[in-house]
């Protein structure tokens, strides 16, 4: 049985990874902002002592191992740019936070639970094409983090594959969940669909397939790869 600590579990990409995870048999410790169900721990990641309470608990509840993390919990705010310094600055923090510092220490901990045990382990970042590419002027902060999250996956790929410690991230361009709606809109609807020459943007079931690939039938030679899907508006 595969273990896999899952955050943002609750909408949108994570809860299809969770159901698709799940249908393979694994057991999935899901995460949200707060708790909707008994499967889920509740954690604000952008409180900075929050992952290192999820962690724990999630530790606690797989029976002291954690085979698989999967960092995809996410916030996506617009900040103006010229918003008040203060409030500037504070979106770009509280984004930085919850999209790759908390994804930085939840590795962390994972890294050195696998290298206590001396087993192998995996993880899983959904990243997002803004990492690649960058993103609108009011999402300066959304771009670095994920950007952070693509240098930091690297990072991991490259130290630890000596103790088959994998690291593999997704790159999803837009997505058909509600934050992603919310964004569309505001920025022209249809019109911005003309930038993906597949027409459409992508279902949160197709991201997760490739979630659940990474999480547990990867070949561990792809360790370090970043997989993008975003109906070819970003090639590389």
């Amino acid at each position: 049985m595969t273990n896999i600590l899952l955050t943002g579990s609750s909408r949108g990409i994570g809860a299809a990874t969770k159901a698709a995870l799940e249908e393979r048999g694994a057991t999935v410790i899901g995460h949200a902002s707060k708790a909707c169900d008994d499967a889920t721990i509740g954690a604000d990641l952008s409180d900075p002592t929050a992952p290192q309470q999820l962690w724990a608990e999630a530790l606690d509840r797989a029976g002291r191992s954690v085979d698989v993390l999967i960092n995809n919990a996410g916030l996506f705010s617009a900040t103006a740019l010229d918003a008040s310094d203060d409030e500037w600055l504070s979106g770009w923090e509280e984004t930085l936070r919850i999209n790759l510092t908390a994804s930085a220490q939840l590795s962390r901990f994972a890294v050195r639970h696998w290298q206590e045990r001396g087993v192998a382990g995996r993880i899983v970042h959904i990243a997002s094409r803004a990492g690649h590419r960058g993103d609108s002027p009011a999402h300066w902060h959304y771009a670095a983090a994920k950007g952070g999250m693509l240098a930091m996956h690297k990072t991991i790929a490259r130290a630890y594959a000596k103790d088959r410690i994998c690291s593999y991230a997704i790159t999803p361009g837009f997505t058909d969940t509600a934050m992603a709606g919310d964004y569309l809109e505001s920025r022209g609807g249809a019109g911005l669909l003309a930038d993906i020459p597949l027409g459409r943007v992508a279902q949160p079931e197709e991201i997760a397939s490739i979630a659940v690939y990474c999480a547990l039938d990867a070949p561990e030679s792809l360790t370090g790869a970043t997989l993008d899907a975003n109906g070819a508006s970003y090639v590389r």
